[in-house]
């Protein structure tokens, strides 16, 4: 009966390990990758859709909104010279829009700091109750890692048959409003993150998250084998 415990506390550990990984994958090309949106607007060519606004307004107010989806400012009454004019960037739809965005951005940080304690407290109770830890986390976090990947390429499969398709389905999933559809000809939000930004992004994420979950996987292998041994 431990023995079963024990290899199900591992395997939620792996499943715990890879969201902290995913959403670590998320801030890692969100925030710690220099010259990322100057490179996509430069390749979407976003400037040409904005009324005479220069490339250095635009990162700051990327700079500013990136900050308020951290929680790091209060709201996103952003101003910035637009058409030679100073003027709020956001409209009140985007600033509204955004908080629920920001509200998924704090959940996934909350959630990140939950796993975590998941694990140490599931390390702990197996180390307590006679499990031995080299023994059942190396093989128990493969196992755990190899089912999360299946789970996850299955997935990602069905997304790429039509990104544009479940890229809506996602926003149904994760928003119980109609403020994420914008409008163009108003909103400067949509303009300078088009659909091939949102591709690029994850595409970037999954590539990151993807060399992460290796390394692990390769980790819990190289040492499953040494403990058999």
């Amino acid at each position: 009966m431990k023995s079963i415990i024990h290899h199900t506390l591992g395997i939620l550990c792996a499943f715990c390990l890879m969201f902290i990984l995913l959403i670590t994958s998320v801030e890692a090309v969100c925030y710690w990758t220099p010259g990322y949106f100057e490179k996509e607007y430069t390749k979407y060519q976003v400037l040409d859709d904005l009324p005479e606004m220069t490339m250095e307004d635009l990162l700051q107010v990327t700079d500013e909104m990136m900050d308020y989806l951290k929680g790091n400012r209060e709201d996103l009454h952003v101003w910035t010279t637009m058409g030679g004019q100073h003027r709020e960037f956001f409209t009140d739809r985007e600033i509204a829009h955004m908080e629920d965005v920001q509200g998924l951005f704090l959940a996934a940080i909350f959630l990140r700091r939950i796993c975590l304690a998941f694990i140490a407290l599931s390390v702990l109770a197996i180390a307590i109750t006679g499990g031995k830890l080299r023994q059942v986390l190396p093989k128990t976090i493969f196992a755990g890692t190899l089912l999360f990947f299946a789970i996850a390429a299955v997935l990602g499969l069905i997304v790429s048959t039509d990104f544009s398709k479940y890229f809506i389905v996602f926003h149904h999933i994760f928003f119980d409003n109609d403020l994420w559809i914008l409008d163009p000809s108003v909103d400067m939000l949509i303009n300078i993150v088009p659909e091939g930004f949102f591709s690029d992004t994850a595409a970037r994420i999954i590539i990151t998250y993807g060399v992460s979950a290796v390394l692990v996987l390769a980790a819990s292998f190289l040492l499953k084998k040494k403990w058999r041994k």
